[in-house]
């Protein structure tokens, strides 16, 4: 009857008996879990309202009853869907901040008053001082262009080295999305069974921008030490 309980108790069976190994499906299936949470939850809501609003509405025409019902359930979706993204990421976030603790990696949140154009949930400072900055997101969509607005030598100023991307969703990450954003020193982790991961692999002007989920920890230790 915890959705994160679950998770955080079923991660760490995962990753006590397998390891490294389990990293890529200990993401996934706490992603996956989030997401059907949310549904789940989402649907019982629609049910419920849409029922009173049946009982409730006055006595119309079968078509326009219809009408306003139908109308109703858009409007209420479109609302959801906002709500969904944000909730879905922060299921993300949650993930990383468990695997964080799990391997006593030291994670800061990013201060409030840091600018916009590098949206990061994490930093990781490394051994030569420089910051990495890990980003939880499902997915870039339409917020990949403001990304893309960090130039290189903003993210020098701040002496982050370079910004990490966890993406549970990747069928919107075009190969120009990657080469832009890997020219500016981005970096996505993607499923290891994704089929975008396996076409940039094999790319060689973007094969050095992804990487597999399951390789995120070990290559936070490399630049940690």
């Amino acid at each position: 009857n915890n959705d994160k309980q679950y998770t955080e108790v079923t991660a760490k069976a995962y990753l006590d008996e397998l390891g490294d190994a389990a990293l890529a499906t200990v993401i996934g299936f706490w992603d996956d879990a989030g997401v059907e949470g949310c549904l789940n939850a989402e649907r019982i809501a629609v049910v419920r309202e849409f029922t009173h609003l049946k009982r409730d509405i006055p006595t119309l025409p079968e078509y326009e009853t219809n009408m306003v019902l139908t109308a109703f359930v858009q409007e209420f979706e479109r609302r959801l869907g906002q709500k969904r993204k944000a909730r879905a990421g922060g299921s993300l976030e949650d993930v990383a901040s468990f695997l964080f603790d799990y391997y006593k990696i030291k994670a800061d949140k990013t201060p409030e008053h840091f600018q916009a154009d590098i949206e990061v949930d994490k930093w990781i400072r490394c051994k030569d001082k420089w910051l990495i900055g890990i980003s939880c997101k499902r997915t870039l969509r339409e917020r990949w262009k403001q990304v893309s607005s960090a130039t290189a030598e903003v993210l020098s100023k701040y002496k982050i080295k370079q910004v990490w991307h966890l993406v549970t969703y990747d069928e919107d990450l075009s190969d120009d999305k990657l080469s832009l954003l890997g020219g500016l020193r981005h970096v996505f982790y993607l499923r290891d069974d994704s089929r975008r991961l396996a076409a940039a692999q094999n790319h060689i002007g973007l094969k050095d921008y992804v990487r597999p989920m399951s390789s995120f920890i070990d290559d936070l230790k490399k630049e940690i030490g």
